[in-house]
């Protein structure tokens, strides 16, 4: 296992990097499956399947979308701060990817609540299922992703990260990235097509 590390190393690659890397591999392999039963199912029953402006509120979903992409640009910026040695710069981003990342959550648990009343379940109809489950499964990868980020923030707080080491950072920006990126994909194929 140490040669592995070693040689892993001389190729200039973390291995915290790596094992992100990695994990991300397997997420992709989860929601292309998802995506691609989603797809299968639209197309199987596309007589039932409504169309997504008559029940889902897209105008607020697009809002909801902007946080999340403004919330991976301000998670740049953090760490382009905290690369150049200004710490306070990475804290203020930090801070801003988890206030917008939560607002995000908060804005999808407003959409399911109006969803449910109005009758929309996970087990109402095909539509019902494969949108709870797409989206709650995007949500819960959100929640992680704000959760990492908190312990990031807090570890920024106590200086764990210098000009020289921010990998740390880094790695929960590959995970949150992806997670957006996903989210942009689902936002399409869910709400506009």
């Amino acid at each position: 296992m140490e040669q592995v590390e070693s040689h892993i190393g001389q190729m200039g690659v973390d291995s915290r990097k790596l094992g992100v890397w990695l994990f991300l591999a397997s997420e992709i392999m989860f929601f292309t499956g998802l995506i691609g039963a989603y797809i299968v199912l639209r197309f199987a029953h596309l007589q039932e399947w409504p169309h997504p402006g008559a029940v889902l509120n897209i105008p607020l979903t697009g809002f909801n979308t902007f946080l999340l992409i403004c919330s991976s640009a301000t998670l740049v910026l953090g760490l382009a701060a905290g690369q150049r040695g200004y710490r306070e710069g990475l804290q203020v981003g930090l801070f801003l990817t988890i206030l917008l990342g939560s607002l995000f959550l908060l804005i999808q648990m407003k959409e399911y609540s109006i969803l449910i009343h109005e009758g929309l379940t996970i087990s109402s109809s095909m539509y019902g299922s494969c949108f709870f489950t797409l989206t709650g499964f995007h949500g819960a990868h959100v929640l992680v992703g704000v959760i990492w980020l908190i312990v990031v923030f807090i570890r920024s707080m106590q200086g764990k990260y210098t000009p020289e080491d921010s990998m740390g950072v880094e790695c929960v920006g590959l995970y949150w990235h992806f997670v957006d990126l996903v989210w942009i994909i689902l936002f399409t194929i869910v709400y506009l097509i």
